[in-house]
């Protein structure tokens, strides 16, 4: 079963959402217990969040640093097959550019296709940890939609060795990112849209957009790529505000906008939790109201915390 066939056929609104592979030296439980308050609600699939390695420097002495890479969370494969086969369970792990190679990238898609994993969500990524622009891999794929032709290519039966006798095709189906607020390296919405439909072009099904608190700002989203010609569904993104600092965190790392309404009603939170409240009791009015327009899906990003989610969906869904 692919993603885009549950939304292209769903009656009614289906909602999915994101989560963390643990940080390294974590036992899979914890994602476990992140993922059982959910799992009765009938998610129509999980994506699992991939992270680029990270380059930290180490004092060897005074006057010597040492350079070393690390993946601080490693495992995107091993937990989605884990997830998918013990919920039973529509699983998309992410697959980004950064880090990697065409070759390695072609090795990783050869081994989802092998453990039954034909839903993706294809990324650039994000620059390493303390690194201002993204520097593709030498060998390695610049903007996603090259990513996106790749997958395509396999999909046919194309890999990168000329010459493969009877190469099985692949049978991927592919999302990807939108910005309803413009990806921030964009120098204009419309240059963000060219860039958009060209992933779509390149054979991706759907859309799943960043993160946004004020909803005309998906629905002005959506008629702009209307009218450029973008055709394919484009989900929603939802993330709860959880802790007080995200109102100031999260403009800063996502480079979004906090409404004014929502931002006075956060000011007046003394603790985590209250601003937790606030976070449930907004993403509510948002999800209802995206729900009544009749998108078929609503993603929601997690950050490894399940209860907010929770009461989301109990009043939702």
């Amino acid at each position: 079963m692919k993603v885009i066939d549950k939304i292209l056929n769903t009656k009614e609104t289906l909602f999915s959402f994101e989560i963390l592979p643990p940080v390294k030296g974590t036992s899979i439980d914890q994602i476990y217990r992140t993922l059982d308050p959910l799992m009765e609600f009938k998610p129509m699939n999980i994506n699992i969040t991939y992270h680029q390695q990270e380059v930290i420097y180490r004092q060897v002495n005074e006057k010597l640093l040492e350079k070393k890479i690390v993946r601080k969370r490693p495992g995107t494969v091993a937990i989605s097959v884990a997830i998918k086969y013990k919920f039973n369970v529509l699983v998309v792990p992410h697959l980004i550019c950064g880090g990697f190679t065409t070759e390695e990238t072609e090795d990783a898609l050869i081994d989802l296709h092998f453990l039954g994993m034909n839903n993706l969500l294809v990324l650039r990524g994000d620059p390493p940890k303390g690194e201002k622009r993204f520097i593709p891999e030498e060998g390695g794929h610049a903007h996603a939609a090259d990513l996106v032709r790749q997958i395509m290519n396999m999909n046919k039966g194309l890999y990168l060795e000329e010459g493969l006798e009877n190469a099985t095709p692949t049978d991927f189906s592919v999302g990807v990112a939108g910005y309803p607020e413009k990806h921030f390296e964009a120098p204009n919405m419309k240059s963000d849209l060219h860039w958009l439909k060209e992933k779509v072009d390149a054979g991706a099904d759907y859309i799943v957009t960043q993160m946004f608190f004020d909803n005309r700002k998906y629905f002005d989203f959506v008629r702009m790529c209307r009218e450029e010609g973008i055709k394919v569904p484009i989900i929603p993104g939802i993330k709860p505000i959880t802790y007080l600092n995200d109102v100031n965190l999260l403009p800063q790392t996502f480079y979004i906008d906090i409404p004014e309404t929502l931002y006075h009603e956060l000011e007046k939170c003394k603790s985590n939790s209250e601003a937790r409240q606030v976070g449930v009791e907004w993403a509510v009015m948002q999800s209802k109201e995206l729900k009544k327009s009749g998108i078929p899906v609503i993603h929601y990003y997690t950050i490894g915390i399940s209860d907010n989610i929770r009461q989301i969906l109990e009043a939702v869904f």
